[in-house]
């Protein structure tokens, strides 16, 4: 029954579509109408700038850290197996007629609340990631590519440093499920037709 009322409220959670919010509560904009559509945190860079940007970026990733480390405090098995339902929601909103982000920041938030069980793990999951998102992201312009590396990167060094396989399979998931909504920036990188970060 904790898993089910966690997933529930995981998914309620996830569904609060903050880059239409900010959008829309101070810059009168809907950034669904403008770039790629998407309403995230890329996007809102995109049509708003930097700030905005990162505004959002960093509400979506308290999703999935408050959600998880409140839970956990309850019930951690169910907590961690009805996490992925934040990211769930944050890509499939019921508050934003099913259309939502990507699920990067999200997901990032969550692997910061699942890896401060130790600081191995706050190193390596979610630490080392970040640098490595930023670097990629500096260098190349590609936020997805920065993206999808992080994900990688912190799944498989779960295996390493965690000795909870249900951690490694949670963040293996993720990884699996982000790279599945970024299937056309994949392929756009693939055809050198991806877009570049512009602020």
């Amino acid at each position: 029954m904790k898993f089910v009322l966690f997933s529930i409220i995981n998914y309620l959670i996830g569904s609060v579509p903050w880059a239409l919010v900010i959008g829309k509560v101070f810059y009168h904009t809907d950034v669904r109408q403008y770039g790629s559509g998407n309403p995230g945190a890329t996007n809102t860079g995109r049509v708003l700038g930097r700030r905005p940007a990162v505004i959002v970026a960093v509400l979506d990733a308290l999703k999935g850290t408050v959600a998880y480390l409140i839970e956990a405090l309850i019930d951690p098995s169910s907590a961690l197996f009805a996490s992925v339902f934040v990211v769930i929601g944050h890509c499939y909103p019921l508050f934003a007629s099913f259309k939502g982000g990507k699920g990067v920041a999200t997901a990032m938030g969550l692997i910061l609340a699942i890896s401060l069980q130790s600081v191995k793990m706050f190193l390596g999951c979610f630490l080392l990631p970040m640098v490595i998102w930023f670097l990629i992201s500096h260098y190349t312009q590609y936020v997805s590519l920065a993206s999808l590396f992080a994900l990688l990167v912190s799944a498989c060094m779960s295996t390493l440093l965690c000795d909870n396989i249900h951690v490694t399979l949670i963040l293996t998931v993720l990884f699996f499920f982000v790279a599945f909504r970024h299937h056309e920036n994949i392929k756009r990188l693939i055809e050198g037709k991806e877009s570049k970060k512009n602020y």
